[in-house]
């Protein structure tokens, strides 16, 4: 596997070994000692997998207490994958970086603790599998505005598609009006 950090370098583009031949694939997605030595030695307490059509925009999403890393990669169709620094103490606090991941380019994306996180659906379908590194807890979850012009995400948005929000999103705050994270609340601090 090749380890890329990007623009935020805790956020870490991954690229499998892909062996392959006339019958089809094989490729490693996780390996804990691998992750280890690229300096992501998370551990993962659930998976979860989502299905979407072309224009929806799931996001920005993040827990104030029990902050999610997440391990994003795509296994059907195309997505622009934004996670936002929200570590009110990063010098990156408020930044963004955006990765376009599918089933054909087999990337995934580190997403730590400490991000908001969202993607938006380029192709007709798109299923996305993360795993995450605690729980989901549904009283902490927030979202933040996934057009808040103060972080200026550049959203690869197709002009035949309207974008497709859930009410909770529509609903999201301003990153200057958003909940802080309490600290990095771990399961093991529960």
């Amino acid at each position: 596997m090749n380890f890329q950090a990007t623009t935020i370098p805790d956020v870490i583009l991954i690229t499998p070994k892909v062996f392959g031949d006339e019958r089809g694939f094989f490729m490693e997605t996780y390996q804990q000692r691998l992750f280890a030595n690229a300096g992501i030695s998370a551990s993962f307490v659930q998976d979860n997998h989502s299905r979407s059509c072309r224009g929806v925009l799931r996001g920005l999403h993040y827990q104030v207490k029990q902050t999610q890393g997440k391990l994003v990669r795509v296994v059907q169709g195309e997505i622009f994958d934004v996670a936002v620094d929200i570590r009110h103490d990063s010098s990156t606090f408020g930044k963004w970086v955006g990765i376009h991941i599918s089933a054909e380019n087999k990337q995934q994306l580190w997403v730590p603790p400490g991000f908001a996180h969202g993607f938006y659906v380029l192709s007709a379908w798109a299923e996305v599998l993360y795993k995450a590194t605690d729980f989901y807890a549904p009283a902490w979850e927030r979202s933040i505005l996934w057009n808040d012009p103060e972080i200026g995400i550049a959203w690869p948005l197709l002009s035949e598609t309207p974008v497709s929000l859930s009410a909770k999103d529509q609903q999201g705050a301003l990153l200057r009006d958003a909940q802080r994270l309490s600290g990095h609340t771990t399961r093991e601090d529960q």
